[in-house]
């Protein structure tokens, strides 16, 4: 793992691709490209993304074969290898990881599967970061010598991709990533906070290798409640921000259209310019696959629906979300006069609407005058139940 590194960069980076067999086969012909003879001998983590309780296909976790093939692989070259995750708030780690097939191929490889929270954390201090002044590390991340980012390959709401770089987010310990969602405005710039906190991130916590599930991503309302977008690819490479650039180019994205990876690029960590990067094979091009991406407004996925966010976490918008997807019909079905709903998740509203749902603890000190449900984050049937009870 790299940390407090000094950026160095070679004139360029090689990303490689794999496309059209199994995901098994895909990840093995792509670890298969990249020297990494000096991993030999040393201890791996291999940090999925793994965050919610979800199962292999709908592109919310990493394919568990692409993460069998990263086991076998490194463990065929000598290494010891384990697997791990610290996942949004709510979400209990390792049912996560039964839900996603990852606990059955580890214990088959008998591999070792780390809730990096357990263990506590270590506060490391940024140097250069914009608005974030340290993060609080997973301890169990300083036990390895190298860490793999294998995330999914996906559109997101507010960063408008998560890839690699975003997928360190998980290294970061318990509730103290939402503190990324927390931010206030940072002054001259129209930025959201939550880019450069991820741009500050990667100043201190990148990975030393890059492996992108795009077996199975997610498209539109990304990173939870999207849908499942059969790619069939791979990438590879030691450069996290020319394999996210690549990602987003087979996403049919600009990478330079990317908050945290623009930053990043304008502070020399890694390369997205396509200049900068080799891509092999030559034809990776004909992969392209563009992913339809999040709506600019919620309110026209979900009709006759105002969410009012402000410094919300991605735990709280997920749960809104899913309960929009489920339940969005049915409310106004039981509520036939009711013309609209406005919603309100994040600790920043204020002056809401009267009677304004207010979802999730950092809700309750504004939701005078709103219906408060409490929870951290409360699940959608609990969001119904209270609805239909109060209202």
């Amino acid at each position: 793992m790299i940390l407090m590194a000094e950026s160095i960069l070679s004139d360029k980076s090689t990303v490689f691709i794999t496309q059209g067999k199994s995901a098994y086969e895909n990840t093995i012909n792509a670890l298969s490209q990249v020297d990494l003879g000096f991993m030999n001998g040393k201890k791996i983590l291999l940090k999925p993304n793994v965050g919610r309780v979800a199962y292999p296909g709908d592109g919310i976790n990493t394919d568990p074969n692409v993460v069998a093939a990263a086991i076998d692989f490194f463990l065929d070259n000598n290494t010891e290898v384990a697997v791990g995750e610290s996942p949004i708030s709510g979400v209990n780690v390792m049912d996560a990881f039964d839900a996603s097939g990852i606990a059955d191929i580890t214990k088959q490889r008998k591999c070792k599967l780390i809730d990096l929270d357990k263990k506590g954390y270590k506060k490391c201090n940024t140097k250069n970061a914009q608005i974030m002044q340290f993060f609080k590390i997973c301890k169990s991340v300083f036990e390895y010598d190298y860490i793999v980012s294998i995330p999914v390959m996906k559109t997101h709401m507010h960063t408008g991709v998560t890839l690699s770089v975003k997928n360190m987010k998980g290294c970061l310990w318990k509730k103290s990533k939402v503190d990324l969602h927390m931010l206030p405005p940072v002054p001259e710039t129209n930025e959201k906070p939550i880019n450069i906190a991820i741009a500050d991130m990667a100043e201190i916590l990148k990975p030393d290798l890059t492996l992108i599930d795009g077996i199975v991503g997610m498209e539109g309302l990304g990173p939870s409640v999207g849908n499942p977008k059969p790619l069939g690819a791979i990438i590879a490479s030691f450069d996290a921000f020319a394999a996210d650039a690549i990602a987003c180019y087979l996403m049919g994205i600009s990478p330079k259209e990317i908050p945290h990876l623009k930053i990043c690029n304008q502070r020399e960590y890694g390369h997205i310019s396509l200049d900068k990067i080799i891509v092999k094979p030559d034809n990776w091009k004909d992969y392209i696959n563009p992913f339809n991406l999040p709506p600019d407004n919620l309110s026209i996925e979900f009709p006759k629906v105002s969410i009012f966010d402000k410094n919300s976490c991605s735990a709280c918008q997920s749960s809104l979300l899913v309960f929009l997807k489920k339940y969005h019909n049915e409310i106004f079905k039981i509520f036939p006069n009711k013309k609209k709903f406005c919603f309100a998740i994040g600790k920043s509203n204020v002056d809401l609407p009267e009677n304004t749902i207010c979802i999730g603890n950092c809700t309750l000190a504004n939701s005078k005058n709103s219906l408060f449900i409490q929870g951290c984050p409360p699940v959608a049937s609990a969001i119904l139940e209270v609805i239909k009870k109060k209202l």
